[in-house]
This record gives C-alpha cells, structure tokens and sequence, in this order.
C-alpha cells in the first residue's frame, strides 16, 4: 500500500467546522476524509458526497433471494420430490410466499451488510490508520491529502486559520489491512521481545 502525507485538523465547534470545509473546498485543496464522534446531518452534502446506491444493492439483493426461494420450491415440489398435502397442486404458489419472503429479506439483509462493510472498510479484523485518538470522543478531525502541488505548510497554515485549534502533517498508508495495530514490528522483534 502506498504511503501518503496528511495535513491533519482538529475542531472542537460543528459551525466552524462546516464553514472550514466550504473554505478548503473552496480554495481547491483536497479532503481525504472527515471524522466526527457523532453522526453528522448535512456533512455529505457540505462535503461534496454523492447519495449512497446501497439501497438498489438491497433491491438486487432480495430480488435474488425471491427468485432463489421460488425455483428452489418450485424444483424440489414439482421435479425433485413431488408430495400430495392434501390435494393441493405441486405447484402451489400461496403457501410459497412466506418461505420467498423470509429469504428475500434474509438475502437483503446480509447482502446490504457485507456490501455496506465493504465499502466503508469496516469489520473486526479490518485496521486503518487513525488520525487522531479523540476523533471518536469529542473532537472533529478534517484530514487533507497532499498533492504534488500543494505545499504542506501552506495547507498546515490555512487550516489553521480556518479555526482548527490543532495542526499536524501525518504519513499514513491510505488503505486498510488484517490484523493488528502493532503491525509495523517485524515478526522477529516480536518474538525477541517474548523471549526477554
């Protein structure tokens, strides 16, 4: 995974943290992410995201498993294992529809939930870097990337000027990986440590 240079902010205030990101944006520089310790209303708009498509993967999703559920039914009461239950016709829809409903909602749930901690990165096993141990407690922390054509003291002043009460330049691996925090030890140390 690629390393890269973060210019990184903190807020304590909500307004002035949403009149920082019209700022930045409005200057050209590039937000790599924002992290806040509650969930925001209007942040994705002030920052520029599009609306998520995760409800049409939950539609695709129980489609699946309706149509799982009525040709599996349909293949084991009319080909495979064809039972009389009381007159009724093998193909007998009415008493299919809560078996078809329960797997259309069990397809759709589990689909939009992996589908949903895929694209946000998160599972158990899953790390990313952290930007700053109080973004999840009472801070709000903007992180900028650096480009080739922005100048980190630059972007390190103009932050701060926006009403961020702390500034710091970090290099962090822009992706995530498995396992632990402590993964920049090398297995060698780690057993020279056990063995002291």
């Amino acid at each position: 995974m690629s390393i890269k240079k973060f210019v990184v902010g903190c807020f304590t205030d909500e307004q002035v943290l949403f009149s920082a990101i019209k700022k930045v944006r409005s200057s050209g520089y590039k937000i790599h992410d924002v992290y806040t310790p509650m969930p925001i209303h209007g942040l994705d708009k002030a920052l520029g995201l599009r609306d998520t498509s995760l409800h049409t993967a939950g539609f695709i999703y129980g489609i699946t498993g309706t149509l799982t559920a009525l040709c599996g039914i349909g293949w084991i009461f009319t080909s495979d294992w064809p039972l009389n239950f009381g007159g009724k016709p093998h193909f007998s829809l009415p008493a299919w529809i809560p078996i078809m409903f329960e797997l259309t909602v069990l397809f759709s749930a589990v689909g939009m939930t992996l589908t949903f901690c895929y694209l946000c990165q998160v599972a158990p096993f899953v790390k990313k870097h952290h930007f700053h141990p109080r973004a999840t407690d009472d801070l709000f922390v903007m992180v900028l990337e650096c480009t080739p054509k922005n100048n980190e003291a630059d972007m390190s002043s103009f932050l701060g000027g926006t009403g961020a009460i702390e500034v710091n330049v970090q290099e962090a691996e822009t992706g995530w990986w498995l396992g632990t925090y402590d993964k920049d030890r090398k297995p060698f140390e780690k057993k020279k440590a056990s063995l002291a």
